[in-house]
């Protein structure tokens, strides 16, 4: 392992909350101006969970709480594995372990509204897990690697060559970022019929973990949109910096213009758009190939 790579793990580690909860801030700002309201400060996701690590913590059981910190050790592990340049697959293999991890930290709860989160979570997992798997691939087929140090040396950024997996994967984003239309498990927005849904049961510091590692989270799915235009010439990074910025804002407009839809559409919704664009893309490079 190189310093640079090093280097960029520990940035992760150190810089990622901070940047994904001034992403949330922002997310909060846009909503707010979207329906004609001010809004929070931009740093109020940061208040809020500092006063959760201040509040007491209520725990259903003593293995909650080893899910829901499993569930942060495995989201830090893959966002570092990703930023110093590790194997992709891996990366998506390690973030499919944190989520099984919160499912389970909601089912050992035993109320109903977290298992009903739970059982909505495996569901909203089978919609984005194709997708994210065959972002890999796509990968690899645009630069021969599954290896991210060997994708940030392309010649030519990866969207020239795999634009329809970039869209099959800023569409499953607003799964994985928990956006309506497709917040069924749980929502930051007061409109679940099941309280909170997935994270009902959670409270204090636990809860507070939740939010830490959805923060990290953030950052890792920025980064990921962001490889589709890095290569090896230094300018492409403001491109991606560009293209992460489009697509966060794009999520959040499309969280406030449409109502919550029932499991059996968003699957419909999600395959179909993975088959259209992804697995056109796929077939034309196999074509290519």
């Amino acid at each position: 392992m190189t310093v640079a790579m090093i280097v960029r793990a520990l940035l992760y580690i150190l810089l990622a909350p901070f940047i994904g909860a001034l992403l949330s801030g922002v997310d909060r700002v846009f909503s707010a101006r979207m329906q004609g309201r001010v809004g929070p400060p931009i740093i109020q996701p940061l208040y809020d969970v500092n006063k959760l690590l201040h509040k007491q913590t209520t725990v259903v059981n003593s293995i909650q709480v080893l899910f829901v910190t499993v569930y942060l050790v495995f989201t830090i592990f893959t966002g570092t594995l990703f930023f110093a340049g590790g194997d992709m697959l891996l990366v998506f293999f390690a973030l499919s372990m944190s989520e099984v991890m919160l499912v389970l930290a909601a089912f050992s709860t035993n109320g109903p509204y977290s298992i009903m989160g739970a059982q909505r979570e495996l569901l909203q997992m089978m919609c984005y897990e194709p997708m994210t798997l065959l972002v890999a691939i796509g990968f690899y087929y645009a630069n021969g690697s599954f290896m991210v140090n060997d994708l940030m040396k392309a010649e030519l950024p990866a969207i020239a060559q795999i634009p329809g997996f970039f869209i099959g994967f800023a569409f499953i984003l607003i799964i994985k970022l928990r956006k309506s239309p497709f917040d069924l498990s749980t929502s930051h927005h007061m409109h679940q019929e099941m309280v909170k849904g997935l994270t009902t049961d959670l409270s204090g510091h636990n809860l507070a973990f939740v939010e830490i590692a959805e923060w990290y989270d953030t950052v890792l799915m920025m980064g990921i949109v962001g490889m589709f235009f890095v290569t090896s010439n230094p300018i492409s990074y403001l491109w991606a910096v560009i293209a992460c910025a489009v697509v966060f804002f794009l999520e959040t407009l499309i969280d406030n213009l449409f109502p919550r839809v029932k499991y059996k559409t968003m699957l419909i919704v999600t395959w179909s758009v993975i088959l259209v664009f992804a697995g056109t893309n796929l077939l034309i490079l196999n074509v290519l190939k």
